[in-house]
């Protein structure tokens, strides 16, 4: 069962934005900068910026794959959290660290769009949080089925992007907005 948002704040979770990841990223140059422009405008407001990392058997802790892309810089101020699920939430510490924060909206960009960025997002309103999607801030590779069908990555976003968008949760905001338009206050895109 859902719990009721008590906090008024928001925060920045940027989530596996790492070079094993983003290596096979469409368009990642650009995804990464949108992704900076979010982390300028966090730091100049004063937002907190949480940064998540995945690890398995595939991204292994610690290895040179699991480090974030070197475009990025984390601060010491920031804050971390190590995941091993497709969900940031899912046996993490970051819902108690949100809570502490006193955080009730989730701006969010990352990798990859059909897995752990659509997996965090509907934690995230599942979890009732209000949520903002950066449309230009997250990114995947294409999807090949069994039977040789391609979807091609763009689609892939333009989906969640969508989704996001036309959602509706009760009592909660969801939306998806460039990074370039977005604000960390509802309403505050233009």
């Amino acid at each position: 069962m859902a719990t009721i948002r008590s906090g008024n704040k928001s925060v920045l979770m940027i989530v596996d934005v790492q070079v094993g990841v983003m290596k096979v990223c469409w368009d990642a140059e650009r995804i990464i900068g949108n992704i900076n422009l979010a982390v300028e405008k966090a730091r100049s407001q004063g937002i907190p910026i949480i940064w998540v990392q995945h690890s398995d058997d595939e991204l292994v802790y610690q290895s040179p794959e699991w480090e974030l892309v070197p475009q990025l810089s984390p601060l010491k101020t920031d804050f971390h959290i190590d995941k091993h699920f497709n969900s940031s939430f899912e046996e993490t510490t970051l819902e108690d660290l949100l809570s502490q924060l006193g955080v009730s909206h989730i701006v969010l960009a990352g990798a990859a769009t059909n897995w752990c960025i659509r997996a965090t997002a509907y934690g995230a309103l599942d979890r009732r949080y209000d949520l903002t999607l950066i449309q230009d801030a997250h990114s995947t590779e294409d999807m090949e089925f069994e039977d040789g069908v391609v979807v091609k990555a763009d689609s892939i976003i333009r989906d969640l992007n969508t989704a996001m968008k036309w959602l509706n949760y009760p009592g909660r905001v969801n939306r998806s907005v460039t990074a370039k338009n977005f604000g960390f206050l509802i309403g505050e895109e233009h």
